[in-house]
């Protein structure tokens, strides 16, 4: 198979900005690895985008998959199961929560958050009917419903499907007094990514997190943490606002949470916020499942002994310490095994880059054009690592 001219079919067929940088349908894959169908190997570094912190087919996961596939897979809306319970207890205890709620996507999540934090503000905080406001920050990422992007900065994600739903106000990612300025009588919730992912991975200044946790308390209003991305290991911590000491009201969470297994999403919060929910108010079809609680709940598990934690902390580590000898570049962020390279302006883009680098056998993902992100599985071995780095570097230099 030639890489360069079936990215080229790819481009054709797709577009070249619909399809991310994989040549082909990914086969199999094990580990920091995937193999594609025509048995090319590729070290996989979109793990934070596709879900697969654990790294692929992590033999944990895929054994409580399988036991659960023997069992039952789908139940009727009017069951619980006992795959249900174990899931949702040990995803409370890891938060420090009273309750979940089980969804598909992080977009749910989001979805879902958005609609207590309304009902709460209404039946809690006395907000007048339909004037429930919530804090957003520019440059996030929090799903791709029409709502979401309606509070999007990107105009790639808004153009073309509004009109679009009312009752956010956007300030910028960083500035404390622009937070404090934002927060009315009718404000209900902060929504926030403690680290932003979509935008390049942007790390806050130190202490930021802390003093929105302040506003949010002294205001009366709702702290809600988007950890879709960052959360569940990902930096290092099992969640980036851990990283100030930070407890928000409600944590979203997905990605990492199905292990690279199946979807699964989760809102989770203390009875105070999520008991605006009553029975017919809100629901999912498929949210959890036996099986996606089945998988969660290894998922947890394995994140309760700490081990992943600290394994990608000290990675990230070795990761920051190999970015830093990359030329072509202007700035790295790295938090725990997840990184942010911008490009120097007189070089190649992120797109070119990250092509460059697939066709040499390395998947990482640009954003915001002259960004690549990288975030590699937390089974990943320094070696590998090393090995990365150099075939980046290589891509930058367009060798």
């Amino acid at each position: 198979m030639n890489r360069a001219s079936d990215l080229t079919a790819l481009e054709h067929r797709y577009g070249a900005h619909n399809y991310h940088p994989l040549p082909v349908v990914l086969a199999e894959g094990e580990g920091a690895w995937v193999t594609d169908t025509e048995g090319n190997r590729y070290l996989d570094w979109l793990a934070a985008y596709s879900a697969v912190n654990f790294g692929h087919r992590h033999p944990r996961l895929v054994a409580a998959a399988k036991a659960q596939l023997d069992r039952l897979t789908l139940a009727s809306r009017a069951f619980h199961t006992d795959a249900l319970g174990p899931f949702l207890s040990g995803l409370a205890e890891l938060c420090g929560k009273e309750a979940v709620l089980p969804m598909n996507t992080g977009a749910e999540a989001v979805e879902t958050a958005i609609k207590a934090a309304r009902k709460w503000g209404y039946t809690r905080k006395g907000v007048a009917a339909g004037k429930a406001r919530i804090v957003v920050f520019d440059g996030n990422f929090h799903g791709r419903t029409t709502t979401i992007v309606g509070f999007s900065s990107d105009p790639d994600a808004r153009e073309g499907f509004g009109p679009f739903d009312g009752g956010f106000d956007s300030v910028p990612y960083g500035d404390i007094d622009a937070l404090r300025a934002a927060i009315g009588p009718d404000t209900v919730a902060v929504l926030i990514e403690p680290v932003q992912g979509e935008a390049g991975v942007v790390v806050p200044p130190g202490g930021y997190l802390r003093a929105v946790r302040e506003a949010c308390d002294q205001s009366g209003v709702l702290l809600i943490a988007d950890e879709i991305q960052s959360g569940l290991a990902r930096t290092g911590r099992t969640f980036a606002c851990d990283r100030e000491a930070v407890v928000p009201d409600v944590y979203l969470l997905g990605k990492a949470l199905g292990g690279g297994i199946v979807p699964v999403s989760a809102v989770v919060a203390d009875r105070e916020v999520m008991d605006v929910f009553t029975p017919g108010t809100h629901g999912s079809t498929f949210g959890g499942n036996p099986l996606a609680a089945a998988v969660g709940t290894e998922v947890v598990a394995m994140l309760a002994t700490g081990e992943w934690q600290r394994r990608a902390a000290e990675l990230g580590e070795h990761l920051e310490a190999a970015l830093a000898r990359l030329e072509g570049v202007d700035a790295v962020r790295v938090c725990g095994l997840w990184a942010g390279v911008d490009l120097a302006d007189d070089g190649p883009t992120a797109r070119e880059v990250c092509e460059r680098a697939a066709r040499l056998g390395l998947l990482c993902k640009e954003t915001q054009r002259r960004t690549v992100r990288i975030a590699p599985p937390l089974v990943i071995e320094p070696a590998e690592i090393d090995r990365g780095i150099a075939i980046l570097a290589r891509a930058i230099a367009g060798s």
